[in-house]
């Protein structure tokens, strides 16, 4: 029988769980790293959304962040960063930073109503408890923007006095996540990262990160037609396999882009500061 997913642990505390956690887990697997939610393009998309899409319905959301939330230009080690910033500027009780995909920009991750309101929702979860959210504008998934994201990790880690720093990559933003893992300074300076929808890469495994035992928790839409879910699974238990902390979560029948709609933020990042 398929069960609803149980409350998150860790220091988060809840936001509208009651509307974002009742996912089904279908199965679990690898000791109970791995899971499999179902999902429902009519009940998750076109039930939730007021324009399917577009807009999500008024209840999903919550506009509080509005008043500590800014666009901004921060300049750190000779580079100037177009980013969104929901929070403090300094003295964070922990960062996280989500980056877009090809053809985004801030305006994504700032966005309240898309993605069923799901990128509302971690806002929130990083005001309500003294975090700070970015979403910077990635100019190129190269070394120049892996650099660029690599100077915010440090400046947010400096800025919040090495508080936890958790970097968070979408579709092909997760270029953005593998250069950071070969960093060892970037890495030194995060708590862990998540992987959503994100491309494969067959060195992630080898790298400084994952060397450093630090935790990524991969989201997959099991029907995605840019970058294979079982192929990231094997990536996910090379991992499991060395002794890293890893999770996977597969949507059953979803797209490319579910993972942003459908992630558990309260899950994932209690579990990555939990670690």
């Amino acid at each position: 029988m398929p069960v609803a997913a149980s409350a998150a642990d860790g220091p988060l505390r809840p936001f509208k769980d009651e509307l974002f956690y009742a996912q089904t887990v279908l199965s679990t697997g690898d000791g109970g790293a791995s899971e499999v939610i179902d999902y429902k393009e009519m009940r998750d998309i076109n039930g939730r959304d007021e324009v399917p899409e577009r807009r999500v319905k008024r209840q999903y959301v919550d506009m509080a962040p509005k008043k500590v939330q800014a666009l901004e230009t921060v300049t750190f080690a000779g580079r100037a960063l177009e980013v969104g910033r929901v929070g403090p500027a300094s003295g964070q009780a922990f960062t996280v930073i989500f980056i877009h995909g090809r053809g985004g920009d801030r305006r994504l991750g700032m966005n309240d109503y898309t993605f069923g309101g799901n990128l509302n929702r971690l806002k929130n979860l990083a005001v309500a408890n003294g975090g700070t959210y970015y979403v910077p504008s990635v100019r190129s998934f190269d070394e120049n923007g892996v650099a660029d994201i690599a100077a915010l990790i440090a400046d947010a880690a400096r800025k919040s006095g090495g508080k936890p720093v958790i970097l968070t990559c979408a579709s092909m933003g997760s270029f953005i996540c593998y250069g950071i893992s070969r960093d060892k300074a970037a890495v030194a300076n995060l708590k862990g990262m998540a992987i959503l929808g994100g491309a494969v890469d067959p060195d992630f495994p080898k790298s400084a990160f994952a060397k450093a035992k630090k935790p990524v928790w991969f989201t997959h839409g099991s029907a995605d037609k840019v970058y294979s879910a079982d192929q990231q699974a094997t990536i996910f238990r090379t991992l499991l396999k060395a002794g890293e902390p890893a999770r996977f979560t597969r949507y059953e029948t979803g797209s490319h882009g579910t993972p942003v709609r459908m992630t558990d933020w309260r899950a994932v990042l209690n579990w990555i500061l939990s670690r």
